[in-house]
């Protein structure tokens, strides 16, 4: 079946398992039990759930999600609260993503039936690039959460005369962040959703589902695997091919509203795209 290397992923657990277990007491012969009803259930769920092969991939590139997410604010310690910092020494694509994203955002907002200019939620924020070149041209006000203080304490100088119209700065991981709620016209998760296990990442884009206000729209754009679920160990972030991306907004209960890759980089980027939903 398609799914069968998660599933062997998880064998080869239980085989471990197996030999710390004494082969000649009653607790393996529980265990083998175990196993057999265990994995029975599982590739029954696995075909008819999504989320349990979504959890089943991540649990192959995430070994624990303590030292995933200290990983990820080891990582960004060392990061300079730049634009060059932001954009990971791809400074020259930062006009073309800025450009592509404000025609992205255009299509959901400032018209009859669609999400308001009033309110935007930039999350994973850095020190503003996003909410200087994308969200404050558009909105009348924005609030930014990140993880890491100096990122935030430089987007007050970064954001200069605009910064009045940054109500709130969030120190948050995402993963422990709560949107206000029925608040935001739009939300923005850019470059952000990689560093959210499947399990977090779903319960977050379920709390921003509820800081929407009416026909607000959740944009998130970010690095695509072309197939399964990669580890980047340098900055500890997971890359999720599109297929796992649109289970995981199905599975919240939100419609992708459009979906659309990044143009203009090269090709040997990993692929980059941007996805609306509400």
């Amino acid at each position: 079946m398609e799914f069968m290397g998660a599933h062997l992923a998880f064998r080869s657990r239980w085989h471990k398992t197996d030999e710390e277990l004494c082969r000649h007491s009653m607790s393996f012969i529980l265990h083998k039990a175990i196993r057999t009803d265990f994995f029975e259930s599982y590739l029954y769920l696995l075909e008819r759930q999504p989320l349990v092969k979504l959890y089943a991939l991540t649990s192959e590139v995430v070994d624990g999600e303590m030292q995933f997410y200290a990983r990820a604010r080891t990582f960004y310690r060392d990061v300079p609260a730049t634009e060059e910092g932001m954009m990971g020494d791809f400074m020259e694509l930062s006009d073309t993503d800025i450009e592509s994203s404000r025609e992205f955002l255009r299509k959901f907002v400032g018209a009859p039936g669609k999400a308001g200019t009033h309110f935007a939620l930039d999350c994973g924020s850095g020190i503003g690039r996003v909410s200087k070149h994308v969200l404050l041209p558009v909105f009348s006000n924005i609030e930014l959460v990140d993880m890491t203080e100096p990122f935030l304490e430089e987007a007050q100088n970064y954001l200069l005369e605009e910064g009045d119209r940054v109500e709130t700065l969030y120190c948050y991981s995402l993963q422990d962040f709560v949107p206000a709620i029925r608040k935001y016209d739009v939300i923005w998760m850019q470059w952000v959703s990689g560093y959210l296990t499947d399990r977090d990442l779903l319960e977050f884009l379920l709390r921003c589902k509820n800081g929407l206000k009416d026909n607000g729209v959740i944009i998130l754009k970010d690095n695509v695997a072309r197939q399964g679920c990669i580890l980047d160990p340098t900055d500890s972030s997971v890359i999720r091919d599109i297929l796992i991306l649109r289970n995981i907004i199905e599975r919240c209960g939100m419609t992708i509203l459009a979906e659309e890759r990044q143009q203009g980089f090269p090709e040997l980027c990993i692929p980059i795209w941007m996805i609306a939903m509400q």
